[in-house]
């Protein structure tokens, strides 16, 4: 299969949200059409109601919380992915859920580690506006290659948490994923690194349907897949930030 094939099987961005979202809609255009101020408009509401979720988990923090946060997030997050018509619904929704489990895990871990909160979130959106610079001129280009690398580093990693995840079922597991050890330390470097490039495509993915007159509910679509990969990445920097404080 080539690389062009495999690209129009799996969608033009490694994160999962976005599939081959631009063979399944029409072209619009005018008010009815996506736009980038739309989109980000959007974002900064979603980005609003996670703040406010978080700030509830924060000053709330328990294991219920967080797990009606993850469970209902990811049922909010499927349906989304499945019905994006509907995501001007289903995306708010998400955002609030991850931000009580986002402020609650935060809790925790600054409890463990002061001060380990604020680092994450400010090494979060310096590396989002880094990689939205790196972008916008033209110093990282998606290109096609670059997109299958990324999204095959992202499915690979998502089985090994997957694989991980189960063996610990049974008592086992992959250590080096959670060890603060070298090895540990390297592979979280890997993920969060791989995470920041899944943004670069997310903005390649957001600007073409634009340019090619995605229905106006993409933008809320758009804005969603943006957040799962903001949330990926604020997880994965705590995580390397817990392994580099407990050594």
């Amino acid at each position: 299969m080539s690389n062009h094939r495999a690209l129009n099987m799996f969608g033009r961005s490694g994160n999962p949200a976005f599939g081959n979202k631009f063979s399944q809609q029409g072209s619009f255009v005018g008010t009815d059409a996506m736009s980038l101020s739309g989109k980000v408009n959007k974002t900064g509401i979603l980005l609003g109601l996670c703040f406010f979720g978080a700030l509830i988990g924060w000053n709330v923090p328990n294991m219920a919380l967080i797990w009606i946060g993850i469970l209902g997030g990811f049922g909010a997050a499927l349906y989304t992915i499945f019905v994006p018509r509907n995501a001007g619904i289903s995306s708010p929704i998400y955002a609030f859920l991850e931000g009580l489990a986002l402020g609650a895990i935060s809790l925790f871990a600054e409890i463990q580690y002061p001060g380990i909160a604020i680092q994450a979130i400010g090494l979060t959106f310096g590396t989002l506006a880094s990689l939205l610079f790196f972008y916008k001129s033209g110093l990282i280009k998606p290109t096609e290659n670059f997109r299958l690398m990324i999204f095959s580093a992202t499915a690979g990693i998502a089985i090994l948490y997957l694989v991980s995840f189960i063996m610990s079922f049974f008592g086992s597991g992959i250590g080096f994923i959670h060890s603060n050890g070298i090895f540990g330390i390297g592979f979280s470097l890997f993920v969060v690194a791989i995470a920041a490039l899944n943004l670069v495509l997310d903005f390649d993915f957001i600007e073409q349907g634009s340019e090619l007159g995605l229905p106006k509910y993409m933008e809320w679509f758009g804005a969603f897949a943006l957040m799962v990969t903001l949330v990926w990445l604020y997880l994965e920097i705590l995580r390397l930030l817990m392994k580099l404080r407990s050594r």
